[in-house]
C-alpha cells in the first residue's frame, strides 16, 4: 500500500482498488465463493442457484443530468446481479444521512429509487437508516444489496472466456462520468449529454433467453472499458484485441475528453455492458441488443486471442497497437 494509507484512488476501480482487494480483503475472507471475484457471488442452496451482491454509493453531486444517487443505487445493484446471469428479485437499502440534510432531497431520492425499482421489476424489501453528526458525512450515502435467481442453463464466468470469441459493447461510453463532471464543476454542455444510468436486467434476460451460452458479462463502471477488459484478460488468462474505430463514443463526449485530457476508455459507465460470445452467436446477440432501447448502439469491438495472455491491446485508427492497462490514479473521483 502506497505510504500505508488509503488514497482516493483506492476507490477508483483501477489498479489500487485491485491491490486493496487482493492484499487485504481476499486473504482475510478467503472462501470458494469469494474466489470468483465477480460482480456478485453465485450461491447454491440445496440446488437453488442464487446471486448475491452489494454496493455503496457516494456520488457527488447527488443529483446530476440523467439521474441521481437513488437511481444509481438501484440500477447499479440490479446490473451487478444481471452480470452474473441472474434475474434480480429483491434489494435492500441502507441510508447514512448527515444531520441537516433536507428532507425534500431525501424524498426526491427515495422516489427516484422507487421508479428505478419499478422499471427493473425488483422490490426493495428491507433497509436501514442511520443519521450521523453534521460534518461526519457528505449529505447522504446509500448501500444497496440484492438477491436474484440465476437463469437455468447459464454460467457466466471469466473461466469460460476463450480465444476466438467476439466482444460486444452495448453502446457509447463515457457519458456517465462526463455528466457527473459537468454538474460538479458547473460546466455547460449540450442537453444531450446525460448519464447513461439504466437497469440492464431486461436486456440481459433477452440475450440469455436466446444465447444462454454467453461466456461473460460485465458492466464497465469504475475504471471504464479499459480496466474491465484488463481485469477479464487477467482472470481468464487470455489476450484481448479491441478496435479503436469500432468503439462507440458520442461526439460531445469525445470533444470534452479532447479538451480536458480524459481518456474515454477509462471513464465510468452506468448503463453499458460487455458481452463475450462465441463468434457463431455474435450476430444473434448483436441483433437482440440493437433492438433494445439500452443496446441500440451495440457493436462488436474486438476479439479474444490466445496471446499475449493477460494483456489487452487497442488497435488504433492509424494501425498501431496500444496496450491498455488498469486505471492508475483516478480521472474523476466519486462518480458512483
Amino acid at each position: 500500500m502506497k505510504d500505508d494509507l488509503i488514497l482516493l484512488a483506492h476507490g477508483s476501480g483501477g489498479k489500487l482498488t485491485h491491490d486493496l482487494i487482493d492484499k487485504i480483503m481476499v486473504p482475510a475472507f478467503a472462501n470458494d465463493i469469494l474466489a470468483d471475484l465477480g460482480d456478485g457471488a453465485r450461491i447454491d442452496i440445496q440446488g437453488t442457484k442464487l446471486a448475491f451482491t452489494t454496493d455503496s454509493y457516494v456520488v457527488k453531486p447527488l443529483f446530476f443530468a440523467g439521474g441521481d444517487i437513488g437511481k444509481l443505487a438501484v440500477c447499479g445493484t440490479v446490473n451487478d446481479l444481471a452480470m452474473t446471469g441472474a434475474l434480480p428479485r429483491y434489494l435492500s437499502a441502507g441510508f447514512i444521512i448527515e444531520e441537516g440534510f433536507p428532507i425534500a432531497d431525501l424524498s426526491r431520492i427515495v422516489q427516484s429509487m422507487r421508479a428505478a425499482a419499478k422499471e427493473a421489476g425488483v422490490l426493495i424489501v428491507t433497509g436501514d437508516t442511520k443519521v450521523v453528526e453534521k460534518g461526519a458525512a457528505d449529505g447522504i450515502y446509500i448501500n444497496t444489496a440484492g438477491v436474484g435467481e440465476i437463469l437455468p442453463g447459464v454460467h457466466i464466468s471469466p473461466q469460460k472466456v476463450c480465444p476466438g470469441q467476439d466482444i460486444i459493447l452495448s453502446g457509447s461510453i463515457g457519458e456517465h462520468a462526463i455528466a457527473i463532471m459537468a454538474d460538479r464543476h458547473g460546466l455547460t454542455l449540450p442537453q444531450t449529454v446525460l448519464s447513461d444510468c439504466a437497469p440492464l436486467n431486461g436486456l440481459v434476460r433477452e440475450i440469455l433467453a436466446v444465447v444462454p451460452s454467453v461466456a461473460m458479462l460485465r458492466d464497465p463502471t469504475r475504471g471504464g472499458v479499459a480496466t474491465t477488459l484488463s481485469e477479464i484478460a487477467a482472470q481468464a488468462g487470455v489476450g484481448i484485441v479491441v478496435e479503436e474505430a469500432a468503439i462507440p463514443i458520442r461526439p460531445e463526449v469525445s470533444a470534452v475528453c479532447n479538451i480536458l485530457g480524459f481518456d474515454p476508455l477509462y471513464l465510468a459507465n452506468e448503463g453499458k455492458l460487455l458481452a463475450f460470445v462465441d463468434a457463431g452467436d455474435s450476430a444473434k446477440v448483436l441483433a437482440i441488443m440493437q433492438a433494445h432501447c439500452y443496446g441500440k448502439d451495440a457493436r462488436i469491438i474486438g476479439q479474444v486471442t490466445a496471446t499475449p495472455a493477460g494483456r489487452v491491446g487497442l488497435r488504433t485508427m492509424i494501425g498501431g497497437v496500444r496496450l491498455l492497462e488498469m486505471l492508475t490514479g483516478d480521472q474523476l473521483p466519486r462518480i458512483c
